[in-house]
């Protein structure tokens, strides 16, 4: 009997903070069986984001590790550190497909960029390779029935927080560790980020 392939859901980003959002976004994904696992793929540039004031790659990937401690469905990746610059999702997934051919790879992207897919470098390619799980954001409407076939829409919770939100707040010196993974929240704390330097 053949071997069904580990259902990896990708869930690429700049995690400048990863916060309760992405972490609960993914949670349900894996338990209510749209993937087996998710992968959190620290972007280190993205294309539409250049002028974005980043932290460092390692401290944005030593975030993410931390957050996802603890839940074995879930992946803290650098495999974008490796890749020619800047990221082009569709480069990362070819890349992926090659090195893990034992994984079907499910994009994970917000109701925001399904609305500008198709300015994304070779949306057909994603297309025809991949298969694309598009969650809810606000005020984005996806039509379940005008997507092709291997896109799908995820009726996930709606969780409207926003990593420049947080950014913001820490800066103002507002306590939002609830916004956080506990240890997400300790590390910013212990090393002061997002503060006005």
């Amino acid at each position: 009997m053949e071997k069904k392939p580990i259902r990896t859901g990708v869930f690429s980003g700049s995690f400048n903070p990863i916060h309760i959002g992405h972490l609960a976004l993914a949670n349900y994904l894996c338990e209510y069986g749209e993937v087996d696992e998710v992968w959190f793929l620290v972007t280190p540039q993205n294309p539409f984001k250049q002028k974005a004031e980043l932290l460092g790659d390692d401290l944005r990937l030593e975030m993410v590790r931390r957050a996802v401690a603890g839940y074995p469905r879930f992946v803290a990746s650098d495999f974008e550190f490796r890749l020619p610059r800047p990221s082009y999702t569709v480069n990362t997934l070819h890349h992926l497909a090659e090195a893990y051919p034992d994984r079907e790879f499910y994009l994970i992207i917000g109701a925001d960029n399904w609305a500008s897919f198709a300015q994304w470098k070779s949306p057909e390619e994603i297309l025809a390779h991949h298969h694309l799980l598009i969650y809810p954001r606000r005020p984005y409407e996806v039509a379940p029935e005008s997507l092709p076939a291997r896109a799908k829409a995820v009726d996930t919770p709606l969780l409207e927080i926003s990593a420049t939100f947080i950014r913001r707040s820490i800066e103002a010196g507002k306590d939002i560790r609830y916004f956080l993974h506990p240890e997400v929240w300790k590390m910013i704390e212990e090393q002061k980020l997002y503060r006005k330097s």
